[in-house]
């Protein structure tokens, strides 16, 4: 059991302040497991209460899990002065306060972003000690050799002398720009760029398809977000 206050809730699940919250309880606008609510200070129970909005129901588990595709172009972000970030593509109806995006991908990179308020949960995905793995497309401009996929199985030597950990590298598409598959336990900056920079290859197109076991949903168009259902979170520290 959770249990919170309604008008902090209100506050967190919405753009409102906190003192906006308590009027908007005062004026009859929120809607208590079906019934007015009477009272900001009346404590909910997360798990099995519900909230409406001007007849909009909220979310209010305590936490949320964001499957985002990340469309080339977008900052992986909470927020940018200049330019659009991950998080100004969620939509109204999943944001509240302390959202941010667990991890990042390069602005041309596309694919899966998860966006959580669960910064326990975000650090149990990202630190390399959990060894959740990442799998990523990448459309090079070259051939792929066998001694590439050794290598990177290996542990690929960096031009700057920095050894990243074993990956695992195949061929989905061959041909004079083939389409390869490349999965990490590690997330450094450029890796997978890096990676293939120091055959002599660089990278055309890169998606993220994956976090562990956790496909990126493909009813989701770029720009386009879902929640991560329950049954989805082991997955998504690859423990199924």
């Amino acid at each position: 059991m959770h249990l919170e206050r309604m008008d902090k809730i209100l506050a967190s699940r919405t753009q409102y302040s906190r003192k906006d919250a308590k009027k908007l309880i005062w004026q009859g606008r929120v809607l208590h497991n079906g019934k007015k609510a009477l009272s900001p200070d009346v404590k909910i129970d997360l798990d099995t209460d519900t909230l409406e909005l001007d007849g909009k129901p909220l979310l209010i588990q305590k936490h949320l899990y964001l499957m985002l595709n990340k469309p080339s172009g977008v900052l992986s972000a909470a927020r940018d002065p200049k330019q659009p970030t991950v998080l100004d593509l969620v939509p109204e109806t999943y944001r509240r306060s302390g959202l941010f995006p667990a991890g990042r991908l390069d602005k041309d990179t596309e694919g899966f972003v998860l966006i959580t308020d669960d910064g326990e949960f975000a650090h149990s995905i990202l630190s390399p000690k959990h060894h959740v793995p990442k799998t990523y497309h990448a459309r090079i401009d070259g051939p792929l050799t066998e001694q590439m996929v050794e290598e990177f199985a290996a542990g690929v030597v960096l031009e700057d002398g920095v050894t990243c950990n074993p990956a695992q590298l195949s061929v989905l598409e061959n041909g004079e720009q083939p389409l390869c598959q490349v999965i990490l336990t590690q997330g450094m900056y450029h890796q997978v760029k890096r990676m293939f920079l120091a055959f002599g290859r660089r990278v055309l197109w890169l998606k993220r398809t994956a976090i562990g076991g956790l496909l990126l949903d493909n009813a989701l168009q770029p720009g386009e977000s879902r929640e991560i259902l329950d049954k989805e979170i082991k997955m998504l520290l690859g423990k199924i």
